[in-house]
């Protein structure tokens, strides 16, 4: 396998805005636990944050995928009042 190959596989999944937010609240909670003198509450407050932002991200993925197409003779910026 080619070395370039590899590196995209390696952080394809960081194009996901849930995989990048994951990554930076485990990140900010270690940062918290280990370099900072701050208490559990403050660790979990900083999860409970980045599980929302996800399953926010993943709602309203849900909520594009299932939303039904305009209709193609539909012009949503035109209406129709009568002249």
């Amino acid at each position: 396998m080619k070395p370039l190959t590899t590196i995209r596989r390696i952080f394809e999944p960081l194009r996901s805005r849930k995989v990048r937010i994951a990554l930076a609240t485990v990140v900010a909670a270690f940062a918290a636990e280990y370099s900072l003198d701050v208490s559990e509450e403050m660790i979990l407050t900083i999860m409970a944050a980045g599980i929302a932002v996800i399953l926010g991200i993943a709602h309203e993925d849900a909520g594009a995928k299932s939303a039904p197409a305009p209709h193609p003779s539909t012009n949503p910026t035109e209406t129709s009042l009568p002249s």
